[in-house]
């Protein structure tokens, strides 16, 4: 790592988020909007400018971008931007440039995170050489893998897990899986582990029970839950232990005993009723044998208010330090 700083970003359809990251910390974090950039070497230009920061101050960047990254140039799902590798780094001057999966940063962020920015949601023992799982509902459902290589140091395994076939425990599940599959086809986990499931769920579980909605959208029906309307709290609960069976899963295939970590747009809002809620023992109700490899597993929700940028900083940390 060299002395000073590095940039960091975090970039999605709407906003680029943009931080100096230094000694472990962020600073000077400011939202561009991707719309006011034709290219997004010009959104860096202006974010040092704002900063007082001269080009050549900044040899290294970490971008976390939206959608998969692989060697070649990376095109934004929903927004105007290319990233060419080597044209952006020919025009900001950078001896290093990495770009990493928007939600594997997420996994970044988890390795580093101290306590005050985690709240503990399930009890358990965390085993320290063990693979750890992030999961996260908000615009879709982000899932990934963070594993332990020694000596402090991570390699984060993306994945398409929020793909998987939901799961169905009980009459009620298989009621409302019945409606999902008619108006989805397929039914995926991110189908409601996300803001339009959450949305889609309440819905036809005000039809199950032949309620009309009040709610048009995911945040009106946390709103309702939260005022105690029964119908979309309700919706709310039966989110969070589909949810914990999603997250259960995950962790019995990558045998994440090091621990789960939940982030995402949706939890963190509702954190005291997702802490009141079934989450924590619907993760690990499933049979003698998986139950009892659950049992100790602890789950943490990530609290930290720019975790994308964060953990953009640690991969680039790690990836700038000497090999051992």
């Amino acid at each position: 790592m060299p002395d000073g700083f590095t940039l960091v970003g975090d970039i999605g359809g709407t906003n680029a988020r943009f931080a100096l990251w230094r000694s472990g910390h962020l600073n000077a974090v400011q939202v561009l909007a991707c719309a006011d950039y034709p290219r997004p070497e010009l959104a860096v230009r202006d974010y040092l400018e704002r900063q007082g920061i001269p080009l050549a101050a900044v040899d290294s960047v970490c971008l976390a971008c939206a959608g998969p990254v692989s060697a070649a140039d990376f095109r934004f799902t929903n927004n105007h931007w290319t990233i060419n590798r080597a044209a952006f780094c020919a025009e900001l001057g950078l001896r290093h440039l990495l770009l990493v999966n928007d939600f594997s940063t997420m996994a970044w962020a988890a390795s580093r995170l101290g306590p005050e920015h985690l709240v503990l949601v399930r009890e358990g023992v965390a085993q320290a050489d063990r693979a750890r799982l992030i999961i996260g509902p908000g615009t879709g459902l982000g899932v990934g893998g963070l594993l332990p290589l020694g000596d402090g140091r991570w390699t984060v395994l993306p994945c398409e897990g929020g793909h998987v076939d939901l799961p169905v425990t009980s009459e009620r599940d298989f009621q409302l899986w019945l409606r999902l599959r008619e108006r989805y086809g397929h039914v995926s986990a991110e189908r409601v582990l996300c803001g339009n499931g959450l949305q889609a769920l309440y819905e036809l579980s005000c039809g199950l029970e032949g309620v009309e909605p009040r709610a048009r959208n995911a945040a009106e029906v946390g709103a309702l839950a939260l005022a105690g309307d029964a119908q979309a709290d309700a919706a709310l609960e039966h989110f969070f232990l589909w949810l914990a069976r999603v997250a259960g899963n995950a962790a019995l295939t990558l045998g994440a005993l090091g621990g789960v970590y939940v982030t995402g747009g949706i939890v963190p809002r509702f954190l005291e009723r997702f802490r009141a809620s079934g989450f924590a023992d619907a993760f690990a109700a499933r049979g003698k044998t998986s139950g009892a490899y659950l049992a100790e597993v602890p789950v943490w929700v990530m609290t930290a208010e720019h975790p994308g940028l964060f953990g953009a900083g640690v991969a680039l940390q790690q990836a700038l330090a000497p090999a051992a």
